[in-house]
């Protein structure tokens, strides 16, 4: 549709693509472009009533600021990007809201991506997000392809803050902050809790998703402290599909060895609940027949009768301390800090 230069309806044409500018809104709101700037960057310094007519000219042009631009200017980005392996489990969605509640505090915004536990994936999103300049960058684990632990400490060395969480190095070997626990240690853990509560004949069910190796390290320190205590273990992957289901699939599994496991142990939640479910199913006693644990202490666990024993990570703690660690200054001769939280046993009556 033509514009009618004598409308004063019609949009006006501006440089920069036709991006509404920071003049745009300071116009509209009639103040100066500093003061809606000032208002941009720390909204409780301005005056309410300024601050009302600024929102509301924001609102009416559709102003987005040019996050590039400040990067530019500043040399820091106001962004930190943050990868998950699924945004739809729980357990990450919490440390999420952790980190993101300090980081809003501090004025920095959270972009998040999900890996789909895969390292190939990984590698490709860090590389993708780097474009952004971000401030620092949040990675799960710290297992990672050659290729993406080569943009990390490029981006480490270049100023980027870079933390992995949810897991810990003991020799500190890429280099990075970490805030989180070994996986080892927790499955250790978890068998010394069934072992003194008399169970000779154990099993650990891993995980069916492949990369999942937090899972399996957790396996590998189950079966090693069975093992060191002489009971016998037995090791097993649980069936492919949706976990609480592939759970139930886990007690009719265990029943076809010739000496059936009196406890079980199970890579998360999930697949724990399940196989509450399917015990009960066949008519077994949980725990007289066969005691179960969890990992995760999700919601679930507490209402399921009798209730999942469970190792409960702090999962809203780890995205907080990762928080702290990169709103710090960094110090470039400084000894990456490495933050080791706990994961403690919650008991239940299933063990």
């Amino acid at each position: 549709m033509p514009i009618d230069p004598d409308n004063d309806a019609a949009p006006r044409q501006r440089r920069g693509h036709g991006r509404v500018t920071l003049r745009d809104v300071a116009a509209a709101a009639g103040v100066t472009a500093i003061t809606v700037s000032r208002y941009l960057r720390q909204p409780g310094v301005v005056a309410p009533a300024t601050a009302d007519a600024i929102q509301a000219a924001l609102s009416a042009t559709g102003y987005v600021p040019n996050k590039q631009a400040g990067v530019l200017a500043s040399g820091r980005g106001s962004i930190v990007a943050a990868l998950v392996p699924n945004l739809a489990h729980s357990i990450f969605a919490e440390t999420l809201q952790g980190l993101s509640r300090k980081l809003e505090a501090a004025g920095l915004e959270l972009l998040v991506a999900a890996t789909g536990y895969s390292l190939e994936r990984e590698e490709a999103q860090i590389r993708a997000l780097l474009g952004w300049a971000p401030r620092a960058l949040v990675v799960t684990g710290r297992h990672h392809t050659p290729g993406a632990l080569k943009l990390l400490r490029e981006a480490h060395d270049g100023g980027c803050t870079v933390v992995e969480m949810w897991d810990l190095h003991a020799r500190r070997q890429n280099g990075f902050a970490q805030v989180g626990f070994s996986h080892r240690a927790a499955g250790r853990r978890m068998a010394e809790h069934l072992l003194a509560r008399g169970h000779r004949r154990l099993a650990y069910v891993d995980s069916a998703v492949e990369g999942d190796d937090r899972a399996r390290e957790r396996g590998d320190g189950f079966v090693a402290a069975a093992q060191a205590a002489g009971a016998e273990v037995r090791r097993l992957t649980a069936p492919a599909g949706e976990p609480i289901t592939a759970g139930r699939a886990v007690p009719g599994l265990l029943r076809t060895a010739e000496r059936p496991p009196t406890a079980c142990a199970l890579a998360n939640d999930h697949l724990a609940c399940g196989a509450l479910l399917g015990a009960q199913a066949l008519g077994l006693r949980v725990p007289d027949d066969l005691a179960l644990l969890g990992f995760g202490d999700f919601e679930l666990a507490a209402h399921l009768a009798p209730g999942l024993t469970t190792l409960a990570p702090p999962r809203r703690e780890i995205g907080e301390r990762a928080a702290t660690l990169l709103l710090a200054e960094p110090d470039p001769a400084a000894v990456p800090e490495r933050v080791v939280v706990d994961c403690p046993l919650v008991l239940r009556g299933s063990s």
